[in-house]
C-alpha cells in the first residue's frame, strides 16, 4: 500500500479555524469533504516548509507555521496517509481558493458541525482537546 506523507495546516485567526472544502474527487471517501489546507511533501523540503509552500498554492495565503499540533496515521481504502498537522497564522494575503470548492471560518465548538475527511477528525478532536 502506498504512503504518502503531508503537512496541514490549522490556521487561526481572530479565534476562528480556517475549514476547507475538497474538490469533487474519483475516490468518494474524500471527495467534497472538508479538511485542513496542506499537501504532499516534497524531496528535501521541511515540513514547515510544505505547509507554507502549500498554503501559498492553495490559499493565496503566507503563512508562518507556529506550533507542531499533531501526526495523524490514518489508512484509507487505497493508500496510508501520514500528516503533520501544524497551527498557524496568516502573515499576508488575501483567501483564494485554487484548488478548493468552499470555505469556512469556525469557531472550536462548531468544528463537528462539518463532513470532514477521515483523516482530519484527530485534528479536530486535538483541537477541540486544547484550552
Amino acid at each position: 500500500m502506498k504512503t504518502v506523507h503531508v503537512a496541514a495546516a490549522v490556521i487561526v485567526a481572530d479565534g476562528k479555524i480556517l475549514c476547507v472544502q475538497r474538490s469533487p474527487n474519483k475516490l468518494t471517501y474524500i471527495s467534497e469533504k472538508w479538511e485542513f489546507p496542506g499537501g504532499k511533501i516534497e524531496p528535501n523540503e521541511s515540513i514547515e516548509e510544505t505547509v507554507v509552500r502549500e498554503i501559498q498554492e492553495e490559499l493565496n495565503l503566507t503563512i508562518q507555521a507556529e506550533t507542531f499540533l499533531v501526526q495523524v496515521d490514518h489508512v484509507y481504502p487505497d493508500f496510508r496517509l501520514i500528516m503533520d498537522t501544524f497551527l498557524c497564522k496568516i502573515i499576508d494575503g488575501t483567501l483564494q481558493l485554487n484548488e478548493h470548492i468552499d470555505h469556512a471560518w469556525l469557531t472550536k465548538d462548531k468544528l463537528n458541525s462539518l463532513d470532514w475527511a477521515q483523516a482530519d477528525l484527530p485534528i479536530v478532536e486535538k483541537l477541540l482537546s486544547l484550552k
